[in-house]
């Protein structure tokens, strides 16, 4: 049966989720509060990382986070602040960085992203959003240290017992790959099994199309309350007027728990902010690269390369901290020898805040207390990559449809 369905969030997964929605026969209104041009949709590395199967919330990070937390420029940054949302998430965050439930992640983390790279291809295959870049030349993880060099290793077994292409290279064999790398470089990992887009285009793809199949985008259009008939939500009052729906689908990101509270929902997640410096001139970068000391990540997209990096958790704000953009460009260079990042470019550097959970996997389902919302946020670091997946999955069960996949490990109600 069609329903009204509102979208609340127009990035990766308020777009993805009208996407599959529409074709399931559903009338679709998207409200963002923005005009639809930035945030972390745009900013991001645009890796599709079925590779990336250990969750932020590991062994040992809330470690790096205390002793990083009095250097802004470190690559993940705990700003310190007596907030209880923070020092709650934070507390759970720890309490979900166990061995166990990491392992317990890993399967989850790769089957999803396995199904969400399969969906973009769909969509490319389609022809809806035109050829957009969508490139397989893998993922290359290249270290300076034997160290960091092993643990990737441990990490890339796990990936190949997952059923996923990976190898391992020697010096020589990084350099004929990717030629133009600094000499210090002792080798790195190829991970066949991933992908590469560009997010502004793909983005500006998504805005063009949906419209032309009927769904209605209304920027410039925040959400100030909910009209509810006992637990069902029946619309959502904004500053542009009154929606009515028959189902809500919450893909606000980082403000998805400012939202939640409206609903007498307690959401644990923290604004991960990431930056990006895009060069837009020739660059010695072929493949899609993480530099593992300087936790960079830097992609050939379609007419720039970009660097992307840094977690920084300082609350919701978008203050670009310039010795944090300096960083990157800086470890950068380090890694590719006649790289050099003008002040130009420098200049505009831009960020977007990525929605963090304490265990590092999403929100994807329905809340208990109230009948027809659905959350779709929480994807960190694997939002781009996530963003198919959670709008089919979304589309599944609104439309009363079996899962694509089990669904516990996503519940926006877990415990941690």
């Amino acid at each position: 049966m069609a329903k009204n369905v509102v979208v609340i969030g127009g990035g990766i997964m308020g777009l993805n989720s009208a996407y599959y929605l529409q074709k399931a026969g559903h009338q679709v209104v998207v409200l963002d509060k923005s005009e639809m041009t930035g945030g972390a949709s745009y900013v991001n590395a645009g890796y599709l990382t079925p590779s990336h199967i250990v969750p932020l919330a590991a062994p040992g990070m809330m470690a790096k986070g205390l002793k990083y937390m009095f250097n802004s420029s470190s690559p993940f940054y705990l700003k310190p602040r007596l907030d209880p949302d923070f020092l709650k998430w934070a507390w759970y965050f720890q309490r979900s960085s166990t061995r166990k439930k990491v392992e317990r992640a890993i399967p989850i983390i790769a089957r999803i992203n396995v199904l969400s790279k399969a969906l973009y291809e769909g969509i490319h295959q389609s022809g809806d959003l035109g050829n957009f870049q969508l490139e397989k030349k893998g993922l290359l993880m290249l270290f300076k240290t034997q160290a960091l060099g092993a643990e990737e290793m441990q990490v890339m077994k796990r990936v190949q017992d997952l059923g996923l292409e990976a190898r391992a290279l020697n010096k020589a064999e990084i350099q004929e790959l990717q030629p133009g790398l600094n000499s210090d470089i002792q080798g790195g990992i190829h991970y066949q099994c991933d992908a590469h887009t560009t997010p502004t285009q793909l983005m500006e793809r998504f805005k063009s199309f949906l419209p032309q199949v009927g769904v209605e985008i209304h920027t410039g259009t925040a959400v100030t309350g909910f009209s509810s008939n006992g637990n069902t939500l029946t619309g959502v009052q904004t500053t542009q007027g009154f929606f009515e729906a028959d189902e809500v689908v919450m893909a606000s990101g980082a403000w998805s728990p400012l939202l939640s509270k409206k609903l007498g929902v307690k959401l644990p997640l923290q604004a991960g902010k990431g930056y990006r410096i895009d060069v837009a001139r020739p660059t010695p970068v072929r493949i899609p690269a993480i530099l593992m000391e300087a936790k960079v990540a830097i992609t050939p997209m379609d007419g720039f390369t970009r660097l992307a990096g840094t977690m920084e958790l300082s609350g919701i704000n978008h203050q670009i901290r310039k010795n944090r953009v300096e960083a990157i460009a800086r470890l950068t260079e380090q890694y590719y020898d006649t790289f050099k990042i003008e002040p130009a470019e420098l200049e505009g550097a831009a960020c977007g805040l990525r929605p963090v959970t304490p265990d590092g996997l999403p929100y994807i389902g329905r809340v208990r207390s109230w009948k027809n919302l659905c959350l779709a946020t929480g994807h960190a670091m694997m939002g781009w990559s996530l963003g198919p997946v959670t709008g089919k999955l979304i589309t599944e069960i609104i439309s009363g449809e079996k899962p694509s996949m089990n669904l516990e490990a996503f519940d926006p109600e877990r415990r941690f």
